[in-house]
């Protein structure tokens, strides 16, 4: 059990912040999801369009990609707008959220069709590349379903679950969850990728201002596995099971 001390803002050291899935949040996309973890705000998106990169041509596969952006107003002073070119973290982060998702993807039955997530950080408060995991995962099986019913896809390619949540050391002490002020004074931190079960996808793990040991990654790993927990039962409240 991690100890019951409080954090800056309230919660126990193994707390999530208040977590909030807002499904059909646009009306165009077949997926669409407003992920809040906290103050943390992110607009998920997925569409299925017909055809796939050149080197899939002919193969009778799909594809599934994302991107992901910060907008101006989601921190404290203003995000220069990605234009033709997206920075070195929101390319890092996007091809984060793209290997999370395939390993939930089944891209033989997508057919030869790709998958878009589209992940718009409104607004930031930390954890924004787990929340748009989180969400996007919702945003994908709503978008898979809307295509079946239109009959788009033969069967179902979603085989899994996948959530993701952030795991840290604040002074000395591992938390879950973190927030940006959190975050911003962390020790070190850590992203982690789970599939219902526990089955790792995922791990970034970084020593920001000290080396991790064996035993404070082990913490941080059991943390975000009950945090990730946690997150699948969301996801599954939200899109209509137990």
């Amino acid at each position: 059990m991690t100890r019951t001390a409080s954090r800056h803002d309230g919660r126990k050291p193994d707390e999530l912040r208040r977590v909030r899935i807002d499904r059909h949040f646009t009306a165009h996309a077949g997926g669409s999801v407003l992920m809040s973890f906290g103050n943390t705000r992110v607009l998920c998106t997925a569409m299925i369009e017909p055809g796939v990169p050149p080197w899939l041509i002919g193969k009778g596969t799909g594809w599934l990609t994302a991107e992901y952006a910060m907008l101006p107003s989601s921190t404290h002073s203003r995000k220069k707008r990605d234009s033709m070119k997206p920075d070195g973290r929101s390319v890092e982060i996007q091809r984060l959220i793209g290997r999370a998702l395939r390993r939930v993807v089944d891209l033989q039955k997508l057919g030869e069709n790709t998958l878009w997530i589209d992940c718009d950080v409104l607004q930031a408060d930390g954890g924004t590349r787990t929340a748009a995991i989180t969400g996007a995962h919702v945003a994908l099986v709503d978008a898979v379903a809307a295509a079946a019913k239109k009959g788009l896809l033969e069967a179902t390619p979603v085989n899994g679950q996948i959530a993701a949540v952030s795991a840290g050391l604040v002074n000395g002490r591992p938390v879950l969850d973190l927030d940006y002020p959190e975050d911003s004074a962390a020790d070190a931190d850590m992203n982690v990728a789970m599939l219902v079960g526990g089955a790792i996808v995922d791990v970034q793990a970084t020593g920001e201002r000290t080396s991790i040991s064996p035993r404070q990654f082990a913490a941080m790993l059991k943390l975000a596995a009950g945090g990730i927990g946690q997150l699948h039962r969301i996801q599954s409240r939200a899109l209509g099971g137990k």
